[in-house]
């Protein structure tokens, strides 16, 4: 029966519209379109930043590589993580690389950086079931632990279009093998080992071409998770890796059954290995330092991942001779005390030698960088400095008996020995603290300062009169660095490690070759203040530092702290500025040696093979004053009474004569002695000679040096007055 419609009436059939054709294959075809086209301006928006390829672009795992002056010895390598970079993949077993192959990419060979193939097979064995697997080449994962590095964590689309297409650009820069080795160089094989080299050394203590076929099939299983396939935490697992990196060995075809079979029974034998990650090969103290100093002008991200090359001004020979002196001079003392020195090339600036103590990893402590101690009389020299520029002659008289007080700073010298009234020059010799005593105050403490800080002392100093002798605390660096200015005629080098660094495409970014320096002294004033040092080692408290075997003069100082805590030597020759401190470092004991015989044995050892040098020459300063004890205008300068009756005549002689005190004078240039002293104890005071030497010349009328600002009393650490050097 036929259905009515609305109101009894038979609908009239519609008549269907028929789509074109054309439309119905333009209209997907559109849309199909419309989406490519967004597909494809989405991934161009996605590869937009991607970089302008070139080799060194991918290779973000160089280390900062540390070298001796020689730029062959290595030093050290900074990194973040414990790399250890094989230079050709020859040095890696065959085991170990048709594992890698036939375990995470086994098409790499035939492939342009993306497998195809690869990943339709894991695609139909993902849907399918199958145990689950992914299609990333070798190529690729090398693109994600490189350059995607931070995007590694963002797994989405854009990261895998960003990571084929550097992939395809990687293969036009690097050849197979030198992709494979940059893979092996940089995976993360757990345990904080990054590349083969450095797993091979964490998990079995053995280079990487040492490995065995079921040790290097564990190494190769890690990286698919470095944490759960660890074999120090996770060996089951581990285990269960490596027998299937050797199931695909043997499919892939790069091992027989029965090799699979007998490394499956092998057991897993760790020789784990503590690898230290402060990146030092050799010379701790020294590379240390330099490592601090590029951290100092160098971003942290520089410095560990930049992939420098630093040229340091370290001399392997020289280095290698001051630690076998500091080292028997350490057996000698035995223990608690230590030995550190520094010595810098007066004409640049470059350190050539550190050593910062015993121990370094001990304390990991630089005692010669890092530990200010007391120099006690070897900042004398600063003293000297300052009166020679004030015109004041070393041949100027002072007095130096046993003990004097000024004001509530009472001093006296070593052993409370009197040397009666003598040249300044002879003064510094015999290391007088109550001659210097004297210069300071007529020269001012301020003066003091302002030389030591032109000189290199960059620690802090206070003005006061103690100064002098050395209460104030410095480094060794600080001290051969201050000597340096001396030694080369006057021109202060700030001290370096650094001779060049090179960034990782060997642009310059520091150049030590050629430094500039200040005049920080007249060349007149440091050739009069080497004429003077050189008395300290030819007839003063230094003679141990005598180099009789290669002929070469040295001038230089010794000096002793309160309590004989520190004891340091500061010696020059034209090619070295060096500066030596013995002492316990804990500062509970004193040395009872010296450090003279230290400075000796490097220097001997230095000088092997090379001619000895003079210094710079140069006229006398022009000197204008004549230093009188009468011309310190101090209320309260008093002299002790054991000196009273001894000079009470030639006191009021010179107040009749207004000459100044004239008493046992040394020699300004005395024979040199037949062979240097030794001391095994504290050397006693040099006695002073009483040579046939006229009287000095008389002064028309010294002029009158103008009286230091008053001082407050320092305090008992910096009073300076028990001290003296125990070598004097």
């Amino acid at each position: 029966m036929a259905t009515l419609g609305k109101h009894g009436v038979d609908p009239k059939p519609k008549k269907k519209r028929r789509v074109p054709l054309l439309v119905k294959i333009l209209v997907p075809l559109g849309v199909l379109l419309c989406g490519v086209g967004v597909a494809v301006g989405l991934c161009a928006f996605w590869l937009s930043d991607l970089p302008e390829v070139t080799a060194d672009d991918f290779d973000k795992t160089g280390s900062t590589s540390i070298y001796a002056s020689d730029r062959v010895t290595l030093l050290g390598r900074l990194q973040l993580q414990n790399r250890d970079p094989l230079p050709s993949l020859a040095e890696a077993s065959d085991d170990v690389i048709k594992g890698t192959i036939a375990t995470e990419d086994e098409r790499f060979y035939d492939h342009a950086g993306v497998d195809f193939a690869g990943i339709a097979r894991a695609l139909v064995n993902n849907i399918t079931g199958g145990e689950l697997e992914g299609a990333s080449t070798i190529t690729q994962q090398l693109v994600r632990n490189t350059v995607l590095a931070n995007e590694m964590s963002d797994i989405s689309i854009k990261r895998k279009i960003r990571e084929i297409a550097l992939a395809l650009k990687m293969e036009e820069y690097y050849t197979k093998d030198q992709i494979l080795l940059l893979y092996l160089n940089t995976i993360n094989y757990g345990s904080g080992a990054y590349g083969i080299e450095a797993a091979a050394q964490r998990y079995f203590g053995k280079p990487a071409c040492q490995l065995k076929l079921a040790e290097a099939a564990l190494l190769v299983g890690i990286p698919q998770s470095p944490t759960y396939n660890n074999p120090i935490d996770n060996p089951d697992k581990a285990k269960a890796r490596r027998n299937l990196v050797l199931d695909r060995m043997v499919s892939n075809g790069f091992i027989s059954e029965s090799d699979a079979t007998r490394a499956k029974k092998t057991e897993v034998k760790l020789n784990i290995t503590s690898i230290l990650d402060d990146g030092i090969r050799k010379y701790p103290y020294f590379t240390s330092y330099v490592r601090d100093q590029l951290l100092n002008q160098l971003s942290y991200e520089e410095v560990f991942e930049g992939g420098l090359t630093v040229y340091t001004t370290l001399d392997v020979d020289t280095q290698d001779a001051a630690e076998e002196a500091a080292k028997k001079k350490m057996e000698e003392m035995g223990e608690p005390f230590e030995c550190a020195m520094t010595a810098i090339d007066p004409k640049t600036g470059h350190v050539k030698a550190m050593v910062g103590g015993k121990d370094y990893y001990k304390e990991q402590y630089n005692l010669a960088a890092q530990g200010r101690r007391q120099p006690g009389s070897s900042f004398k020299t600063f003293t000297l400095i300052a009166a020679l520029e004030q015109g004041i002659s070393p041949n100027t008289q002072v007095k130096c008996n046993s003990k004097i007080s000024i004001g509530d700073w009472d001093v006296h010298n070593y052993n409370s020995h009197g040397y009666g009234t003598r040249s300044i020059a002879s003064a510094f010799a015999v290391s007088s603290n109550t001659g210097f005593a004297r210069l300071v105050m007529a020269v001012g403490p301020q003066a003091v300062v302002d030389v030591a800080k032109r000189m290199g002392i960059t620690s802090e100093l206070k003005a006061i009169p103690a100064i002098t002798l050395g209460v104030k605390e410095v480094t060794t660096l600080e001290m051969a660095d201050a000597y340096a200015t001396i030694a080369n005629g006057g021109t202060h080098y700030d001290a370096t490690v650094f001779q060049m660094v090179k960034d990782r495409h060997g642009e310059i970014i520091i150049d030590n070759t050629n430094p500039t320096g200040e005049q920080a002294i007249s060349k007149e004033v440091a050739h009069a203040a080497v004429n003077v040092m050189k008395g300290v080692v030819q007839y003063g408290t230094g003679t141990g530092a005598n180099l009789w075997r290669s002929g070469q003069t040295v001038a230089g100082k010794t000096g002793t702290s309160e309590n004989d805590k520190d004891k340091w030597f500061c010696g020059i020759t034209p090619q070295l500025s060096t500066a030596v401190w013995i002492g316990d470092r804990s500062n509970e004991r004193s040395p009872w040696t010296t450090a003279v015989s230290a400075y000796a044995d490097f220097m001997n050892a230095y000088m092997e093979g090379l001619e000895p040098q003079d210094f710079p020459e140069a006229d006398d300063p022009e000197y204008t004053k004549t230093f009188r004890n009468t011309d310190l205008d101090i209320e309260d300068l008093k002299y002790t009474s054991d000196d009273k009756p001894k000079k009470e005549e030639k006191k009021k002689e010179t107040a009749a004569t207004g000459q100044p005190e004239i008493g046992d004078v040394e020699p300004t240039n005395p024979k040199k002695p037949s062979k240097p002293e030794k001391p095994s104890q504290p050397e006693k005071p040099a006695q002073p000679e009483k040579p046939a030497t006229p009287d000095p010349p008389k002064p028309s009328k010294p002029e009158t040096p103008a009286k230091p600002d008053p001082e407050p009393p320092s305090p008992p650490s910096d009073s300076g007055g028990g001290g003296g050097d125990s070598d004097d």
